[in-house]
C-alpha cells in the first residue's frame, strides 16, 4: 500500500477533496444526459489528459490501471455492437448483426463507462481518505461521529487482513482438517468467519466506547488536527473543468 502512496505530488492532490468530489459528482450526472459520441470523445479526452499528467503516477501503473477498465469498455461496447438493432445494415451473420445506429450507441455506452473508470481513478489516486473526510467535516458539516467512524473502518482493513493470514498460517502449520466439496467450502467460512466477526466485534465495541469516552457526538464544538481550506490549485481546477465544458459546448454546435 505504501508503494503507491509514494508518489509524484501535483496541483491536483493539493485541490480541496470535497470540491473534488461535487465536481467529480456533477460530471458523472452531465456525462449520463450526453447523447453525442463526438462530445463523449471530447469529455473523455479531456478527462483522460488530466488523469495521464496530474496523477503522479508512473506511465507503468498508469497504464497497468486502465487494463481492466479497457476490458470493460471493450466488452460492453461489443455486446452492443454486436446484437443491437438499427435501420442502416453493416454486416450480418447468424445472430450476429451490425448496424451503423448499434456500433454508435454502443461507442457511446463504452466511452460513457470508460468517462466514469479515468474519473473515478482520478479521485481516488489523488485524494487521500484522511483529507476527504476532515475536508467533509470542515466544509460540508458532516458530523464527525461518521466521518471518523469511516476512517477508523479504513484503518481496521489491514488489521482483519493481517489476521485473516494469521488464521491460514496457523490452520497451515496445525494440519487442519481438509474436506472436499461443498461441505469443505462451507466449513472453511466457519472456520475463518467466527474468529474474523468475533474480532471485529470486540474490536468495533472498544472504538464505540473510546468515542464516546472523547465526546465525538457532534454536539460539541471541535478543534481539527488537519486544517483543509482552499487554495489557488481549487482555482485551476475548476478553470480546467470550466474550459473542458466550455469546449464541449462549443463542439455542440459542429456536431
Amino acid at each position: 500500500m505504501r508503494e503507491w502512496e509514494m508518489v509524484k505530488e501535483t496541483w491536483l492532490h493539493r485541490v480541496n477533496p470535497s470540491l473534488k468530489l461535487a465536481v467529480a459528482l456533477l460530471t458523472c450526472i452531465v456525462v449520463l444526459f450526453v447523447r453525442n459520441l463526438e462530445l463523449m470523445a471530447f469529455i473523455g479526452s479531456g478527462l483522460l489528459l488530466l488523469f495521464l499528467l496530474f496523477t503522479g503516477q508512473p506511465l507503468k501503473r498508469i497504464l497497468l490501471l486502465l487494463i481492466p477498465f479497457c476490458a470493460i469498455f471493450v466488452s460492453t461496447a461489443s455486446a452492443m455492437i454486436l446484437f443491437g438493432n438499427g435501420q442502416t445494415l453493416w454486416f450480418e451473420w447468424g445472430l450476429i448483426r451490425i448496424t451503423e445506429e448499434s456500433f454508435l450507441r454502443g461507442m457511446l455506452i463504452g466511452l460513457r463507462a470508460l468517462v466514469f473508470a479515468v474519473l473515478g481513478l482520478t479521485f481516488a489516486l489523488t485524494t487521500r481518505p484522511v483529507n476527504l473526510f476532515y475536508s467533509l467535516m470542515q466544509q460540508l458539516r458532516l458530523d464527525p461521529k461518521y466521518a471518523y467512524s469511516f476512517m477508523a473502518a479504513l484503518r481496521l482493513i489491514p488489521i482483519m487482513t493481517e489476521e485473516f493470514e494469521t488464521i491460514r498460517n496457523a490452520r497451515k502449520v496445525r494440519s487442519g482438517e481438509r474436506v472436499k466439496g461443498m461441505q469443505g467450502i462451507l466449513f472453511k467460512m466457519k472456520v475463518y468467519t467466527i474468529p474474523l466477526l468475533s474480532g471485529s466485534i470486540r474490536r468495533a465495541h472498544r472504538i464505540a466506547v473510546a468515542m464516546e469516552a472523547k465526546r465525538f457526538s457532534g454536539k460539541e464544538s471541535r478543534t481539527y488536527y488537519y486544517d483543509i481550506g482552499f487554495s489557488g490549485n481549487d482555482v485551476l481546477f475548476l478553470a480546467y473543468m470550466m474550459m473542458l465544458g466550455i469546449v464541449v459546448y462549443c463542439a455542440k454546435e459542429f456536431f
